[in-house]
């Protein structure tokens, strides 16, 4: 999980990917997209504006230890992914909308599992760190656009319910170089993690 091995050049390649992708993805019916074959080795993250967004957001906080040539490569991705939102901006929404909704409800498989076998909750929650971010970020753009969802609020409301029942407090669980890009105080899932289970 790239989350907890950080690289800014990699989060530069795979939001690039993204970008060049976006078309015709975001007027495409299915939410998840595919931009496999952009590198020599590991596997591309899978396309959605969510994955985009969390790039960019981390990547705009992070300009500051960037070269000329990456900060100049991070407005070329800004530029794309502004031009595909403003042209399409009803297929843009609706694709973020569908996709924090799915993202959130993705969350439940997790949430049956800490109910269900509550030692295996502390060693599963990284993926869901990972959607519940995107979907932060994703709720983020939203209001920027006036596209507020109450349904995307109801969910993730729900959610975040969940999570806070099967976890702590805890130090920052992502790389150390993530953490000025995410104050605990709106990213509190970050901060906290399901307790390390007894050993017999």
């Amino acid at each position: 999980m790239s989350e907890t091995i950080y690289s800014l050049e990699r989060d530069l390649r795979e939001a690039e990917a993204m970008a060049d992708a976006l078309i015709p993805y975001v007027h495409e019916d299915h939410l998840y997209g595919n931009v496999s074959g952009m590198f020599n080795s590991g596997s591309m993250p899978t396309l959605t504006i969510g994955a985009l967004l969390m790039r960019l957001h981390r990547l705009n906080a992070l300009s500051g230890s960037m070269n000329d040539a990456q900060r100049t490569q991070l407005a070329q991705i800004t530029l794309k992914h502004d031009q595909v939102r403003n042209e399409w901006t009803t297929h843009y929404t609706q694709k973020l909308t569908q996709e924090a909704i799915s993202r959130t409800k993705a969350m439940d498989g997790f949430f049956d599992e800490c109910k269900e076998k509550p030692r295996t909750c502390h060693y599963n929650y990284n993926p869901e760190t990972l959607r519940r971010t995107i979907v932060q970020d994703i709720s983020v753009a939203l209001t920027r656009l006036g596209a507020n969802s109450d349904e995307v609020d109801k969910v993730v409301r729900n959610a975040d319910s969940k999570l806070r029942r099967f976890t702590t407090p805890s130090d920052f669980v992502w790389a150390k170089p993530l953490e000025p890009v995410y104050p605990r105080s709106e990213y509190w899932w970050l901060y906290a993690k399901p307790p390390m289970p007894d050993s017999d």
